[in-house]
């Protein structure tokens, strides 16, 4: 199964989340894509069978810069080869922040729905507040996706 990651960070954290996702994906046997400035053209030439967002929020509960143009324009087109396929979001935020806490997974979460994106597994909401290893902290989360895309 061919997995496209999108990832929006600002600090290079979900990035490097984003980067161990593919290797734990790579390890167990799937083809994994990431490529933190995809466009549209990129995601669809690499014609994933799911897809995994990898978020951060900054602002006031924004997407990071690198992620605004491939969100602004899978919103626009809502291309039907994506329609159907299994997806998941892992999010990082700061719980302080309060109301914007993983705003930017949320907004993966709700476009991946405006793409009929199958939700496959609960978000995953990674607290920087709490946590200093977070790609290491993903890896429960990255496991259960295994099973679920598997399944």
């Amino acid at each position: 199964m061919k997995v496209a990651i999108l990832s929006g960070s600002v600090y290079g954290t979900a990035e490097e989340v984003a980067r161990h996702a593919v290797s734990i994906l790579k390890a167990a046997g799937f083809e994994a894509w990431h490529d933190p400035r995809a466009t549209l053209a990129d995601v669809q030439a690499y014609a994933p069978q799911a897809l995994v967002a990898v978020t951060s929020t900054t602002g006031m509960g924004e997407l990071p810069d690198n992620l605004q143009p491939l969100y602004s324009t899978l919103r626009d087109q809502l291309p039907a080869a994506l329609r159907g396929l299994p997806g998941a979001v892992i999010a990082l935020g700061d719980a302080s922040y309060g109301d914007t806490f993983c705003a930017g997974g949320e907004q993966m979460r709700e476009l991946f729905g405006e793409l009929g994106v199958s939700e496959v597994l609960p978000m995953l909401r990674l607290d920087a507040s709490e946590s200093v290893t977070p790609e290491t902290d993903a890896e429960p989360w990255l496991g259960e996706l295994i099973t679920a895309l598997r399944g």
